[in-house]
């Protein structure tokens, strides 16, 4: 698949991958601002961060669009240091783990400068940090630290689940925001295609409903967006179960008034994350509906995430450690129909087998 060539489809609207998505609002980037720079390892590899960079090294020099050594804390540095000077850095990382080694630079640099100074100096910049699962990545290399990035003030922390969110989020983050942002891209979204328009129907930071309904609400960041949808549409032909969807799109600055209403109208709750749930995004979720309302809901919530352990390589131990279409499911017959619900279960054992399987950068 080129994914930088978007297929016709209904008028006003088009099917572009994600992979397509980001590399449009790439090039974009670069068209649109001169101040911009792309950095990071791999950026101007045939692959281009899985198709998203391709191309654009050649289209716009090594000077804007560059590799870097095997040294995240200083390319991190001299980022920060970029957008101090009134340019505008994109650094990437191929695996969001890689990202650890410039926390120093992310949290206690980038996401201060703005407060330190009373708002005379400020760092805008885009760091993408690539998250997932498959192909035995272990312990090291599957880390979902979206939570983390989002627990520390002057830090914009977003999870594109969707070509249409990208395409709506990362032009005005770049045109407008005025600190940093960290996008945290899943490697399993980006070969899928998506139907896109480019009127821009969702709020650039935010959250919204990605499908309405009246018996169980879930609350989902990244690819798990894409999960409960399959899962909605599962158990409203096998049971006859509404469910509302509400993709959190900005971790660190979600629309919790959204999810409240939601919740007001079901009294269910599911949260499915990509990482932990301990001390996580499903824990933030709870408390901030507590906060508003201890009787919002009417029953205990269902989490669905990670499990409490450093992720296994082999792959029939991480079709475990992941949550399944099957638990989806039944996490969201549980809620509305009770332990008991009796609704015959999907079979498939790991998210993995409903995408199109990944293959390594290398």
């Amino acid at each position: 698949m080129n994914v930088a060539i978007a297929k016709s489809a209904a008028r006003g609207t088009r099917i572009l991958s994600y992979a397509g998505a980001l590399l449009e609002t790439m090039d974009a980037a670069l068209a649109h601002h001169s101040n911009v720079f792309i950095m990071g390892q791999g950026v101007d590899d045939f692959k281009g961060i899985f198709g998203s960079t391709i191309g654009l090294a050649e289209k716009y020099g090594a000077k804007r669009v560059f590799d870097v050594p095997l040294m995240e804390e200083g390319m991190t540095g001299i980022a920060i240091g970029a957008a101090l000077a009134g340019d505008y850095p994109i650094t990437t990382h191929i695996r969001a783990d890689f990202s650890f080694l410039a926390m120093n630079q992310i949290l206690n640099m980038a996401a201060k400068y703005r407060y330190m100074f009373g708002g005379l100096m400020s760092c805008p910049m885009l760091i993408r940090i690539v998250v997932g699962r498959s192909w035995g990545q272990g312990a090291q290399h599957s880390q979902s630290p979206q939570s983390t990035f989002a627990h520390f003030p002057g830090l914009t922390v977003v999870m594109p689940s969707s070509s249409q969110a990208i395409l709506d989020m990362y032009p005005a983050i770049v045109a407008r925001h005025p600190g940093p942002v960290i996008s945290i891209e899943h490697r399993l979204l980006y070969n899928l295609d998506f139907t896109v328009s480019d009127t821009g129907k969702h709020v650039p930071l935010g959250s919204y409903v990605t499908r309405e309904g009246k018996d169980v609400t879930v609350v989902a960041t990244s690819v798990m967006v894409l999960e409960a949808l399959r899962a909605a549409q599962y158990v409203h032909e096998a049971a006859g179960v509404s469910v509302e969807i509400i993709d959190l799109n900005s971790i660190s600055h979600p629309d919790w008034d959204l999810v409240a209403t939601s919740i007001r109208k079901t009294g269910r709750l599911v949260v499915a994350d990509t990482s932990w749930l301990e001390y996580g995004v499903a824990a933030e979720v709870c408390r901030q509906l507590v906060m508003r309302d201890p009787r919002l809901l009417e029953q205990p919530p269902s989490m669905l995430g990670m499990a409490p352990a450093p992720c296994p390589t082999a792959k029939s131990l991480e079709d475990i450690y992941y949550p399944s279409q099957r638990e989806t499911v039944d996490a969201i017959l549980t809620q509305a129909k009770g332990a008991g619900h009796g609704v015959p279960l999907p079979v498939e054992r790991s998210m993995t087998e409903g995408y199109k399987r990944f293959r390594g950068p290398f």
